[in-house]
Formats: C-alpha cells, sequence, structure tokens
C-alpha cells in the first residue's frame, strides 16, 4: 500500500495515552504521594477550573472544526483535506494540546502533582508515537500544502 492511502495510525493511541498517564497519576499519588503545602488553595482551583474549562473548548472546537470541513477525526482515519482554520491556525495539535490543559488543570484542582508529570510523559509519548506518524500521513497526502503549514503553526503552543 502506498504512503497516499495509508492510515496515520491503526489504533487510536491519544486517548489511551493519556488515560493511561491520568491513572499512572492516580496510581502513584495513591501510593507514593507527593506532599502539597497546604493543600490546593483557591488560587489553584481558580487556575485548574480555568485550564480545564479551556481544555474543553478547544478540543470542542476543534472536533467542530474537523466535522465541518468533513474530514477525519479519528487518528485511524485517513484525512480528507488539510485543516488550517479554526484551533488549527493556533496549534498544528489542538485535540492534543487539550488533553494535556486537562490534565494540568486536573493536577491543580486535586493538588496531585503527578499530574504534571504524566502530563509531560504522555507529551513525549504523543509527539514520538503519535504526532510523527500523523504528520507523515499528511505530508503524503498534501505535499507542500502541509510543509507550508507546518512552517507558519507550531506544534504544541
Amino acid at each position: 500500500m502506498n504512503a497516499y492511502r495509508a492510515k496515520p495510525l491503526s489504533f487510536p493511541w491519544p486517548p489511551v495515552l493519556y488515560g493511561a498517564a491520568a491513572l499512572a497519576a492516580l496510581f502513584f499519588n495513591h501510593f507514593f504521594p507527593i506532599p502539597v503545602a497546604n493543600g490546593p488553595g483557591w488560587f489553584a482551583w481558580l487556575v485548574g477550573g480555568a485550564l480545564i474549562f479551556a481544555a474543553i473548548s478547544i478540543d470542542l472546537w476543534a472536533v467542530k472544526t474537523l466535522l465541518d470541513r468533513r474530514t477525519a477525526i479519528l487518528p485511524t482515519r485517513c484525512a480528507t483535506c488539510l485543516v488550517t482554520c479554526g484551533p488549527f491556525r493556533f496549534t498544528r495539535n489542538p485535540i492534543y494540546l487539550g488533553y494535556t490543559l486537562l490534565m494540568v488543570g486536573i493536577g491543580l484542582v486535586t493538588a496531585n502533582p503527578w499530574f504534571f508529570i504524566a502530563a509531560i510523559t504522555a507529551v513525549a509519548l504523543t509527539t514520538l508515537f503519535v504526532i510523527r506518524n500523523e504528520e507523515q500521513h499528511l505530508l503524503s497526502r498534501f505535499g507542500f500544502e502541509f510543509e507550508r503549514y507546518c512552517r507558519h503553526t507550531t506544534r504544541w503552543i
């Protein structure tokens, strides 16, 4: 099968990676808690809540943008068009950015530092094993147009 018809991924790894990272944060906090001075204060709750709200908003905006363009949302499907509008104007991976902000927000609200470590780990694994495959797929499908998009839009923020 040629690269043009190949799917970017054979399994939807990002939700699994971030879900496993969240479970690992809960597990490690239970068995190896990191002490936090005075627990979560009102400021941590406020910032964490804002991050959670922003994460959900970014994810919904990205999904709506993909649906409006009638292209694949799941990373196991081939893209039918290159989406460069909506949240994709600011980042090439708004859904994964939303997952990461959600992890950080939950970490702030629950005063669980393991969520920050889990978020960093999930970002690294997603970049290595998911985003690179997706970008290779988009490059094979859209060529120069995707290269130009990459020059003007960052991968994460």
